[in-house]
């Protein structure tokens, strides 16, 4: 068997972890992966923001959006989060989802509390740009009347 030595006087213990507070914190996206739902009802996007500065700087919080779904509520609502990430980071056409990466954007956090099995988490309710400034809906071009139909997929989501 080898030897092993330890001096935890040189390591600092690792802090117990829960979600972080509900407020709004600067923070930038450093990871993201779109793949199909567990449920097969479509598509969803995971990914994994960091917080950049304050006391919770290093902590991270992840988001999970349903960018297609059979329900055409929840797609909505997630391609509008969509959105919102999109104009905060100043993104309008999204081809891949690494083009969020290391963007600093706020996000505004919430606190879910613990259900049954699930400890308490955090999720992300809102973005705004890293500058404090609103988001601003910027609209497409409106497409000619003779264009082909178009997927309800993404560009970025097509495979």
């Amino acid at each position: 068997m080898a030897h092993f030595s330890f001096d935890a006087s040189t390591v600092a213990p690792q802090a117990v972890t829960g979600p972080i507070p509900a407020g709004t914190y600067l923070a930038h996206c450093t990871e993201s992966d779109v793949g199909p739902l567990k449920s097969g009802n479509g598509t969803g996007l995971k990914m994994t923001f960091e917080i950049l500065d304050g006391q919770y700087k290093g902590r991270r919080v992840w988001e999970n959006l349903n960018i297609q779904h059979t329900n055409e509520d929840t797609q909505r609502i997630a391609q509008s989060q969509l959105s919102a990430l999109c104009h905060a980071v100043n993104v309008i056409k999204l081809e891949d989802t690494a083009a969020l990466h290391f963007k600093p954007v706020k996000v505004k956090v919430v606190v879910r509390e613990a259900q049954g099995q699930y400890q308490a988490s955090n999720n992300i309710k809102g973005y705004e740009s890293a500058n404090g400034t609103p988001v601003a809906f910027v609209a497409a071009a409106e497409a000619p009347a003779a264009a082909a139909p178009m997927s309800k997929a993404p560009a970025w989501a097509k495979k």
